[in-house]
């Protein structure tokens, strides 16, 4: 990559309080990186041993008893002892016993293993990867010399990377601490970004974080980003499909709750994004991530948007779009110290009133016809405490559009909710007449189960929003359609109550999209359940006194791990991104056996794709599921949180695996417990060795069990959707009881 010009000096970042993080990924306390000791160095269990050489914990023990040279305990406790890591790595090496352990895997070992906790080892490696992409020469000097040299070189390295790409007053800290010990892990992260690219690398390591630790945070889903992206883009004059070239119109946008940077990562053509968060350390990250995206200037800061905004005027300019995810419900967000503040131009919110505050803090930072969506919750568009304010919004015509996303969109995935688009009126112009207000409740795949981002359903959803706001902005005539999208005139919202609800001002739809959809469905609920009956398999036969019940056959087993060693199958983890715009298979399609319905995150390296006889594995939730891939599958993307074991079909029968693999006792043996979370590790997932010609009996077996599945599946949807329909039909009239 070419060397970046100086970018313009950031603003200093303001001291602020303490206030809540933003949703969009948000950190419990205990996460913050502490001071670190340069003389700690970073430790392993034994039970990280054995997973970083792909062997047993029994194993492990018996290296420790049979090899005098193996490394000394350097903490812990005796009965759990912990061993250096650049010691242990180093053994393992001279031994044989680290060459089967993925690059990857060795990496994210680092990572868990670092003394400061996992934010500050991924600012250390983003910090290092950074530095390869922008000033490879730099990096490959360093690289030339030893570890103790390397580490007096790269700190000073690093900090001039770091303020070239985010200007000085930056919230990543400065690298003086850089120890030798460390230099190992940066070293192995540049390795891994020559197999994955930078950004690649990066995205790898911070897509693991957040799976390791999933009650820390509350994401925003890249789905629903590249969807808000869209509707504040291309209406403001956005090019998202560059890089801000030379020559390209400026655009600029901020996300004053930035989280881990999801939505700014959304718009990639943005010439300058701003990311504010109240903690640093998210701050950090979002900050690596989006520079290691493009070449455009990043600026960061790490503070409370609300009682310490690090952009406002006249530090820096108006921006083209601001993207947004606020915490909801927050109490605490400044109410008393705030009452004064220029940035409540439509009013003062409520205490209980937050999410209007980030609305208007978000329309104080906008250029005259700007434009900013806000993820809210659908209590804001309702509530009696926030009715002035979102009736000065419509009347000065700052609000747009009020969209109602299905349940499932992004967390709390039990609430439907809303989008706001709202645009800085620009002075002397004529307010629209209209909003627009779309519920997207009816295209959920599925009754009672809105489609979120990558699951069935989504596309459909996207493309209905952005089709609305399209019509809509091009101010000609945007039919009404019946419980999907209407303008309601701005005149007929400005009641007592103010209420921005959109079903409550949709046209319904017709009962079960009308009475010849309610008899397709009925028909074709009616072959599937004949189908259904047809596969139902038959009972075993019973016990008797002249047919005693057989004792469980008891077959030698091996591993999936063992398979993977011997050549039988190769392993591969989703990672759901990649160039070209191959589908993705996601958790959600593995699970309700839908086709793949996610979409690709951008990243330059090739997406691995699927092929007929893969067998697919969700990684997170304890249930027994394993998926064999079919012509109708095949060619998609492996999402993220799946692992793909890709047999060797001569000696192995694909149904065969995943029969076996679905079994509950196996997933138990090789499941573990964090938290509330469930996690498999499929080289522990036990089958049967046996000849190929037995494996097939039993593969047609599981596929038969299989097909039946699908079928009860398809009944149970069809059925509901038969049901309601009817329910509503009968409710609005359209269908007669007799």
């Amino acid at each position: 990559m070419p060397e970046q010009k100086p970018p313009t000096e950031a603003p200093a970042t303001p001291a602020a309080p303490t206030a809540p993080i933003a949703p969009e990924a948000r950190e419990s306390p205990e996460v913050a990186t502490p001071e670190v000791d340069p003389e700690v160095v970073p430790e392993v269990t034994a039970a990280e041993i054995s997973r970083l050489a792909g062997v047993g914990r029994a194993a492990v023990s018996n290296w420790r008893r049979r090899h005098a040279d193996f490394p000394r305990p350097v903490g812990g406790t005796e009965t759990s002892p912990s061993f250096a890591l650049a010691e242990v790595t180093d053994w393992l090496r001279v031994q044989g016993k680290l060459a089967e352990v993925p690059l990857r895997e060795r990496v994210w070992q680092y990572v868990t293993a670092h003394p400061g906790g996992s934010v500050a080892a991924l600012v250390k490696a983003g910090s290092a990867l950074l530095l390869v992409r922008d000033r490879p020469m730099e990096w490959l000097e360093a690289a030339a010399v030893s570890d103790e040299r390397m580490a007096t070189l790269l700190a000073p390295a690093l900090d001039r990377v770091l303020a070239l790409r985010f200007g000085p007053a930056h919230p990543l800290g400065a690298t003086a601490h850089l120890v030798p010990a460390a230099v190992p892990f940066l070293r192995a992260a540049a390795e891994l970004a020559a197999e994955l690219g930078t950004r690649g690398a990066f995205e790898f390591l911070l897509g693991r974080h957040l799976e390791a630790n999933p009650r820390q945070y509350t994401l925003t889903p890249d789905g629903l980003a590249l969807l808000m992206a869209a509707l504040a883009g291309p209406a403001s004059g956005a090019s998202t499909g560059s890089t801000g070239a030379a020559g390209a119109a400026p655009f600029t946008v901020l996300d004053p709750a930035c989280g881990t940077g999801s939505l700014l990562r959304a718009l990639p053509g943005a010439t300058t994004r701003y990311a504010q968060d109240s903690s640093p350390e998210l701050a950090s990250l979002a900050a690596l991530r989006l520079a290691l995206q493009s070449d455009a200037p990043v600026r960061a800061a790490a503070a409370d948007s609300l009682r310490a905004d690090a952009f406002a005027r006249p530090v820096a300019e108006p921006v083209d779009a601001v993207l947004c995810h606020p915490p909801f419900n927050e109490r605490d967000w400044g109410h008393e110290e705030l009452a004064y503040d220029p940035r409540w131009e439509y009013g003062l919110p409520a205490r209980a009133e937050s999410e209007l505050a980030w609305v208007q803090h978000a329309l104080a930072h906008l250029r005259d016809g700007g434009t900013a969506v806000l993820l809210m919750p659908p209590a804001a568009a309702a509530r009696r405490s926030g009715r002035r304010i979102r009736a000065d919004l419509l009347r000065r015509g700052a609000l747009r559009a009020v969209v109602a996303l299905p349940a499932g969109a992004a967390p709390p995935y039990g609430i439907p909710l809303h989008l706001w688009v709202l645009r800085r009126p620009a002075p002397h112009a004529a307010p629209p007449s209209g909003l627009l207000l779309v519920d997207t409740a009816a295209l959920a795949d599925g009754p009672g189960q809105g489609p979120g981002p990558g699951r069935a359903g989504w596309a459909a959803v996207h493309s209905a929003v952005e089709e609305a706001w399209t019509a809509y902005e091009r101010g000609g005539p945007a039919p009404d359609v019946p419980g999907v999208r209407r303008v309601v005139p701005v005149v007929d919202l400005l009641d007592d109550d103010v209420d921005l609800t959109p079903a409550r001002h949709l046209p319904p739809p017709a009962a079960g999209g009308g009475l010849a959809e309610l008899t397709a469905v009925r028909d074709r609920l009616d072959s599937t359940l004949t189908r259904a009956t047809r596969l139902t398999p038959p009972a075993p036969p019973a016990a008797s006194p002249d047919r005693p019940a057989a004792a469980p056959a008891r077959l030698p087993l091996t591993t999936v791990g063992e398979l993977a060693r011997a050549g039988a199958l190769l392993l591969y983890t989703g990672t759901g991104s990649g160039a070209g715009r191959a589908p993705v298979l996601t958790e959600y399609d593995v699970s309700a056996g839908t086709g793949p319905s996610g979409t690709l995150a951008a990243a330059a390296e090739q997406p691995l794709l699927t092929a007929p006889g893969d067998v697919v594995v969700p990684l997170a939730g304890g249930a027994g599921v394993a998926r064999v891939v079919d012509a109708a599958t095949a060619g998609a993307a492996l999402g993220r949180g799946l692992q793909l074991l890709r047999p060797d079909q001569g000696a192995l029968d694909p149904w065969f695996l995943a029969g076996f693999l679905r079994a509950t006792a196996n997933n138990r043996r090789a499941s573990s417990h964090a938290s509330t979370t469930t996690r498999l590790d499929v080289r522990r997932l036990e089958l049967p060795r046996l000849p190929r010609s037995e494996q097939e009996v039993y593969g047609a077996r599981f596929r038969a069990l299989a097909e039946f599945e699908d079928a009860l599946r398809l009944a149970a949807r069809l059925g509901e959707q038969l049901v309601q329909g009817l329910y509503d039909g009968l409710s609005d009239g359209t269908v007669r009881p007799e």
